[in-house]
């Protein structure tokens, strides 16, 4: 009998080490599913950073020429600063809804005003031909493509990690743990063409 009892000790001592084992592979696997996208998340700010630095400079170089278009430099400047601010709020946090949220809508302004000043830029041809404004318009222009590359990743990384949480018996884990749910960068859909679409430089 005492010995039957050990036995029964055993196996259920046995049981419980297997799941614990299981648990920590699980926790561990979440933990490293979240600092992936994280990690894509701070290659976007990286290229973010790049671009809102191109920003007054662009700004700059087109004010000696569309002084009749000072509402479309401060609306790019303003929305400059609005998507500097969500992108802030999204690297305190990424994966955020809200922040994402946020983020996503700041940049769909920026890429208009951007768009708006490109295009206004095009009815000047000596601001077209100016050698620092063909610079910085490439450079914006390969900034864009990064952007997009980079949200891609990160977008990539939260659907791993989102399906590792979501998965059972992993989701076990993942509530007990506190594994939120993490957003997508997504586009918001009354922007979606002009911020899928990077500002066309053609100069």
């Amino acid at each position: 009998m005492a010995m039957m009892l050990f036995t029964l000790l055993a196996i259920i001592l046995g049981l419980v080490v297997l799941a614990a084992l299981w648990a920590m592979g699980v926790y561990n696997g979440l933990v490293t599913a979240r600092n992936a996208f994280r990690n894509a998340f701070a290659q976007i700010d990286v290229q973010l950073q790049r671009r809102f630095d191109l920003i007054p400079n662009l700004v700059e170089t087109a004010k000696g020429y569309l002084t009749h278009e000072r509402e479309t430099l401060e609306a790019v400047i303003a929305a400059r600063s609005a998507a500097q601010s969500g992108l802030a709020a999204a690297k305190a946090n990424p994966g955020d809804p809200q922040a994402m949220a946020q983020l996503a809508a700041a940049q769909g302004q920026l890429n208009a005003g951007l768009g708006r000043l490109l295009a206004v830029a095009e009815a000047y041809p000596d601001l077209k031909a100016n050698q620092n404004m063909m610079q910085l318009s490439e450079e914006l222009s390969s900034t864009e493509n990064k952007v997009a590359f980079a949200r891609q990743a990160y977008n990539d990384s939260v659907m791993a990690y989102n399906n590792r949480r979501e998965v059972f018996p992993s989701s076990l884990v993942a509530n007990t743990f506190g594994f939120a749910a993490a957003a997508l960068l997504d586009i918001p859909a009354e922007k979606a063409e002009q911020v899928r679409e990077a500002p066309k430089v053609q100069f």
